[in-house]
């Protein structure tokens, strides 16, 4: 048996490897010590750390309106649920994405409408205007592992329909497409702050508005009450009764908040090493034909945290035994759509949605998603990477990729332990 590419555990967020130092830390240790752990407290609300966070937010993505939440989820719901859409309403969203995108749109009472991905495992708009109809009253668009959608395409389509776009911008903090920030294309866009999200606060999230009302509904169904939403404006506030909506106390707490603004300082910096790793590691893997590395829809549209591959001309089977072989070599690797590894990025696996209906019957629904998925090898990059670790990855693809080419059978992994490590969205 050869020797593996790495003997050291591939760096990722749930190992501790993430993009926080000492300096960051500095804050939520002085918030603690302030015992002001409520963001509306006796303080003008400008000076709470929440506060600060959501205008610092406001500034870096260029919005009116920003209000820092409990989780990504929440967001995503409260972006839903502040356009007040009627109870049961279709909404279309990707059949690849975490499954915090359809269970927000359930949280919010409307019902997904799942679409096509293309073979980059992008949102598939000409399904989605093949599903369209009165009855879809909004659009849910991910901008899914750190790549963004077809935004311009998306939106002429809403427009056509004149309903709303709310973008699950969870994992794409930072990331920029034509010269706008995802998330501030639709009518809101959702963020998050978990672990390995482009700001690390362990949970929490963030919902960026355009329009005022539709920014004050979200705050007052955040768990602003007793006229609290007044706070988040300089002038008048909108016109609204907050004792109209419920409350749901999806409220980011000051800790969260000073250690997200701190990070805020260095995000440019971590932006900047995942994407000079990501380019380093595609140009290497470049002239190996047998895989299909996921292209952008715009040039540079990407991030950088995820490396997705496919391997458009083998069978699923054979993709888990690349995976095994590349986590073997001592690389996270992960086949998207493994039997034996329920991944809930892949539609098939929200049987929630699905009551009654057996595996083939739900994958049958979307069946290029599907068949793209099966192709799909994920690899996480943590912005901890060193070049050396980049290093390890390439040749770790190039050694079981020139494997493959001489025999599929020495792609089987050392150990008889196959099960992928799960990474967050």
């Amino acid at each position: 048996m050869d020797k593996a590419v790495r003997t050291l555990p591939w760096p990722t967020y749930d190992k501790g490897n993430v993009f926080v130092d000492d300096e960051d830390l500095g804050a939520p240790r002085q918030a603690l010590a302030n015992r002001l752990y409520f963001r509306y407290d006796y303080r003008a609300y400008n000076d709470t750390e929440t506060g600060r966070f959501e205008a610092a937010l406001r500034r870096y993505l260029g919005v009116p309106h920003a209000l820092a939440v409990s989780s990504g989820t929440a967001a995503i719901a409260l972006g839903l649920m502040s356009l007040e859409l009627e109870p049961g309403a279709l909404v279309a969203c990707p059949g690849f994405t975490f499954a915090a995108t359809p269970s927000a749109i359930m949280l919010a009472g409307g019902r997904p409408l799942l679409i096509e991905c293309d073979h980059n495992l992008h949102f598939d708009v000409a399904d989605l205007e093949r599903k369209m109809s009165p009855a879809v009253r909004a659009i849910v668009v991910v901008h899914m592992r750190g790549f963004a959608s077809d935004m311009p395409a998306i939106l002429a389509v809403a427009n056509k329909w004149n309903i709303p776009v709310v973008e699950d911008a969870v994992p794409s903090l930072g990331l920029v497409a034509g010269g706008k920030h995802t998330g501030t294309f639709g009518d809101a866009g959702a963020f998050s702050t978990q672990s390995d999200k482009s700001l690390n606060t362990g949970e929490g999230g963030f919902l960026v508005c355009r329009d005022a009302t539709q920014f004050a509904k979200a705050v007052v169904l955040s768990g602003a009450y007793e006229g609290r939403f007044k706070r988040h404006f300089a002038g008048p506030p909108p016109e609204i009764c907050d004792l109209d909506y419920p409350l749901f106390s999806f409220r980011m707490d000051e800790i969260r908040a000073a250690l997200a603004h701190a990070e805020m300082a260095r995000l440019p910096r971590r932006l900047e090493i995942l994407r000079s790793n990501y380019d380093y590691v595609v140009d290497q893997i470049a002239d190996l034909e047998r895989i299909s590395v996921r292209q952008p829809v715009i040039p540079g549209s990407y991030l950088g945290d995820s490396l997705i591959f496919r391997l458009p001309h083998v069978s699923n089977d054979h993709v888990v035994q690349v995976a095994a072989a590349l986590r073997s070599e001592g690389v996270d690797a992960r086949a998207l759509a493994s039997a034996n590894d329920p991944n809930v990025r892949c539609f098939w696996n929200w049987r929630f949605l699905f009551r009654g209906k057996s595996p083939a019957e739900i994958r049958a629904l979307l069946p290029a998603t599907t068949q793209h998925l099966s192709h799909a090898i994920d690899i996480p990059m943590s912005p901890t990477l060193t070049r050396a670790d980049c290093d390890d990855l390439i040749r770790a693809i190039r050694k079981v990729m020139q494997r493959r080419a001489s025999s599929h059978a020495d792609l089987a992994p050392r150990s008889a332990d196959v099960v992928e490590t799960a990474e967050a969205k």
